[in-house]
């Protein structure tokens, strides 16, 4: 009895965490998972995990959560015709391929290391979005040819490996391959799917042994924040797709910057702080 009601006061901010997360994921594009890490690894820390395995179990958890949010959020997007298929099929398999090579990389990597990563690219996306940069194309179309598996490989690797569902990355490289932005936010939905199963898998397979894990895991897939998590971003996800498409590119885009910037801020403070 006394160990349930120890966890409440962690179970109340998962739940919170959904709700956040899944409005999130319907705004943004995004998987939920650049709300769901830092606030899971605060949370994680709170209730005593080790500080050595912590950002692994939140990483892990929110790839886990991640691949029901991009489901929900991609059919709300679908329905306004904003997820790029074509884009879809050709992105697909290589971003499946750099999901593998980060989660490979996180599991050998300290989660000092993992935060100082998750804050450099939330700060590096979040310029990017908020600085008056709106017309800054790096080129007139997505790549072809031998240069097109760069960019999915890169969103996929460093995605998985920071526990996010790739639109915080895939929508502003995408808006500088001079693609709409609200276009971006659709099909970076979908992109999701591509790096949280197999990012999935590989944290479970990864943590299996390690038993410094939290109880109700599964490797460093926390279940217990799968289960509570997973549910309310679902049902919130759509609601911030409602909400997308009443704001224009220039408030979407600086709606974005603001969240990624405070989150950037959060996260490398804790590292330079430590």
């Amino acid at each position: 009895m006394q160990q349930i009601l120890d966890l409440l006061p962690l179970m109340g901010m998962m739940l919170a965490t959904g709700v956040v997360a899944g409005v999130l994921a319907g705004l943004l594009g995004v998987g939920g998972g650049i709300v769901i890490v830092p606030v899971l690894d605060t949370a994680l820390g709170f209730y005593g995990v080790d500080s050595e395995i912590r950002m692994h179990v939140a990483v892990a958890t929110s790839l886990a959560c991640i691949v029901l949010t991009s489901i929900s959020s991609t059919r709300a997007h679908h329905s306004k015709g904003s997820v790029d298929f074509s884009l879809a099929k050709r992105w697909g398999p290589f971003m499946l391929i750099g999901s593998l090579i980060g989660t490979v990389g996180a599991s050998y990597i300290d989660s000092f290391t993992l935060s100082a990563i998750f804050g450099i690219v939330a700060l590096v996306v979040a310029l990017k979005m908020l600085l008056p940069l709106d017309n800054l194309t790096l080129s007139k179309d997505v790549p072809k040819g031998l240069a097109m598996p760069i960019p999915p490989m890169m969103i996929g690797s460093l995605s998985s490996m920071m526990g996010i569902g790739g639109g915080t990355l895939s929508v502003p490289i995408l808006t500088l391959l001079n693609q709409p932005i609200h276009k971006a936010v659709g099909t970076a939905a979908l992109f999701g799917l591509f790096i949280s199963i197999p990012g999935t898998i590989g944290f479970i397979i990864s943590g299996f042994n390690d038993v410094r894990t939290p109880v109700g895991s599964l490797g460093y897939v926390n279940l217990i924040g799968f289960a509570l998590i997973s549910p309310v971003t679902v049902l919130c996800a759509p609601i911030g797709a409602k909400i997308a498409y009443k704001l224009s590119k220039y408030q979407l885009s600086k709606v974005f910057g603001s969240f990624l910037l405070i989150v950037a801020i959060r996260m490398l403070y804790r590292v330079f702080s430590a």
